[in-house]
């Protein structure tokens, strides 16, 4: 009884404390694995794919009198079909058959995956900045539904006006050229959160108030100027005309009440 005793007191009490400690251990590795995993995940940067990048110039291509009519400047591939394709597509003519000349001429004579590699380099290497500013935004507390994604897709382009979002799954479509630049900016990351604003704000905001485009566009600047005007120093605001919501928004704070605004904005119309 003695030595049973001694068997199972002591140390089986010292061995469970020892796997308890390691279990304890584990979690944590687990735990800190987990959340670096998230951290890598957070942004991701694709270059496309042929095939991608076909579908783009053709939706481009379809929206050139949008384009036209806002005052943006768009890139576009050089070449007959290009030309041709935009004329149909200011007269509502395009047609599938057309799309499929377009992707075979993107693949066989446009099409280089190399030419995305120095603007991929370049927003890679500023996805740490990115996530805090995102983590930032997230602590706004504000005070209506800004839509959050767990994980934003940028997608590199050739072509376009310079930035796209799609607000449903949280992907941006950014322009760079084959040295690395992008379209106004030297800093990709002026871009990157514009776009990222545009994805929070557009169903509980300008969805839900009908904002018209100049005072979207308005608001998202106003946005990312009071946040982060610290790291984006060369960040500039677009004059498209409607500046109604600069007599609303002066601070960080007032965007925690921006839904209010804006419906005081637009029952003013």
């Amino acid at each position: 009884m003695r030595s049973g005793t001694i068997f199972f007191g002591k140390p089986v009490a010292s061995i469970i404390k020892k796997m308890m400690m390691k279990i304890n251990i584990l979690a944590l590795i687990i735990l800190l694995i987990s959340c670096d995993a998230n951290t890598q995940n957070y942004i991701e940067v694709n270059i496309p794919t042929a095939r991608l990048e076909s579908e783009y110039v053709w939706r481009t291509i379809q929206d050139i009198k949008f384009f036209e009519n806002n005052n943006y400047t768009i890139s576009l591939p050089e070449g007959p079909l290009i030309e041709e394709l935009l004329v149909k597509s200011k007269n509502n003519k395009l047609s599938k058959e057309d799309y499929k000349r377009l992707e075979v001429y993107i693949k066989d004579s446009i099409y280089n995956k190399s030419d995305y590699k120095k603007g991929y380099d370049k927003i890679s290497g500023e996805l740490v900045l990115i996530h805090q500013m995102i983590n930032e935004i997230n602590d706004l507390n504000l005070r209506w539904n800004y839509k959050e994604f767990n994980n934003y897709q940028i997608n590199l382009t050739l072509y376009g006006p310079g930035g796209s979002y799609n607000p449903d799954n949280g992907s941006i479509l950014i322009y760079t050229t084959p040295e690395g630049r992008f379209k106004n900016y030297e800093n990709p990351i002026n871009i990157i959160i514009h776009e990222i604003i545009h994805i929070g704000i557009e169903k509980s905001i300008i969805n839900k108030y009908e904002i018209p485009h100049t005072l979207k566009e308005r608001i998202v600047d106003t946005f990312v100027f009071l946040c982060f005007r610290q790291y984006l120093p060369d960040y500039r605001m677009q004059n498209m005309g409607d500046n109604r919501i600069d007599n609303y928004l002066k601070t960080k704070e007032d965007l925690m009440d921006l839904h209010e605004f804006v419906e005081l904005i637009m029952k003013e119309d």
